[in-house]
């Protein structure tokens, strides 16, 4: 009898102890609001931001209320207008070109390889369309970031990381997020921190980290910021920068900064499990496996791979036949959109390009989500199941 994979892909792991006692602190004082402190109180929302910026080397944090939210403060904190257009990947989530267009600006989008990073000979030929590239590491894959940022130096472009998938990645000992102008990364449940929903944002520009402060609704009470620039700097801004409300609370910072200083441990737990599943599937037929380049230090809490220039039903038959057997895959080449696998083509409030290199790895591309709460045991069935269902789809059974 063929075996079934029983677990689920959507259960993550228990909130810390640490942590869930750090939240109940703040429920019995009542102080969710991260500017109602008592005293000298520096609260879990500040005391997060710097913790924050300290961990990444950056000189500012702030903390948001989603990583949507960081993402569209980010574009106007570098300047971004109503009208302009800004870069970004043609394979992404929604909420990268969501952000875009939040702030009336138009997406270009730029190829995607078949290491499922930016095509960075698109991004030069595309160089002078914009001065400003909001860079996706979709699904935790980074480009060559030193060609990258070698690219958009060059041109004058002002890169925004969105590292939702990269907390704790590097490139060539590089954090994540710390290439461009501003690094952005989501603390939602399905993330490498989980407080529900929530967002932060790094950056060493102090104008930027000003304005950021400033649009997140800070009331003027960026004094009680522990990981801000000084106070004349927000005397040059702050005229002109609206509030935009998307503050942290307390609570989420609280559940969040546990989980933080526990992040490379739990790094390390996510690719003993992306290489178990990574050797399993290894050398299926009609299988692609997403190399990882030397240079990247990955996150493995989603893993790729691609049925390249399959017929699409017979990519729809690995899917049908997997799920039967327990084993929940996603695809990009759905011609609707379906939960987070949408298309720069499903995105019509923006013109779609023809970007036929692009529409082929999209329509090849096979996304599984990796939690904590599978074993390496479950991650070896995982891969015998995707490989035996590959495996007969391709050869006709």
């Amino acid at each position: 009898m063929s075996e079934i994979f029983t677990g689920s892909f959507t259960q993550q792991e228990p909130i810390p102890e640490e942590a869930i006692s750090a939240a109940m602190e703040v429920l019995r004082h009542g102080r969710l609001h991260r500017y109602n402190v008592a005293g000298d109180e520096a609260g879990e929302t500040a005391l997060l931001e710097r913790e924050f910026a300290d961990q990444m080397g950056a000189k500012y944090c702030l903390a948001v209320a989603s990583g949507g939210y960081a993402l569209a403060t980010a574009l106007r904190a570098v300047g971004v207008k109503h009208g302009d257009r800004v870069l970004t990947n043609a394979f992404t989530l929604a909420p990268v070109p969501g952000s875009i267009a939040a702030v009336g600006a138009t997406p270009v989008y730029v190829d995607v390889t078949e290491d499922l990073t930016i095509d960075l000979e698109d991004l030069t030929a595309k160089a002078d369309q914009a001065d400003v590239l909001m860079l996706s590491h979709m699904r935790g894959h980074l480009c060559d970031m030193d060609r990258l940022m070698e690219i958009c130096n060059d041109a004058g472009i002002t890169v925004i990381e969105d590292c939702a998938h990269t907390m704790g990645a590097a490139w060539n000992g590089t954090l994540s997020g710390r290439h461009g102008t501003v690094g952005c990364y989501s603390c939602q449940t399905y993330k490498h921190v989980n407080s529900g929903e929530g967002g932060l944002l790094i950056t060493d520009d102090e104008e930027v980290a000003a304005r950021a402060i400033i649009l997140s609704g800070s009331y003027m009470l960026y004094g009680r910021h522990l990981a801000a620039p000084g106070p004349e700097v927000f005397e040059r801004v702050k005229y002109e920068t609206p509030n935009i409300s998307g503050r942290m609370d307390n609570l989420r910072a609280a559940i969040l900064r546990p989980q933080l200083r526990d992040l490379e441990v739990q790094v390390a737990r996510w690719n003993e499990r992306y290489r178990e599943v990574e050797t399993g599937v290894r050398g299926t037929p009609g299988l692609t496996v997403v190399e990882r380049p030397v240079a990247e230090t990955y996150v493995g809490s989603s893993i790729q791979f691609l049925l390249l220039d399959w017929a699409a039903d017979r990519v729809q038959e690995v899917l049908r036949r997997c799920a039967a057997r327990g084993v929940e895959l996603k695809w990009f080449g759905e011609p609707q959109p379906v939960a987070f696998t949408s298309r720069y083509d499903s995105w019509r409030y923006a013109e779609t390009p023809s970007l036929p290199k692009s529409d082929r790895i999209l329509a090849g591309i096979v996304d599984m989500r990796v939690p904590l709460t599978f074993s390496l045991e479950d991650c070896a069935q995982i891969a015998r199941i995707i490989r035996a269902e590959v495996g007969a789809v391709f050869q006709g059974a």
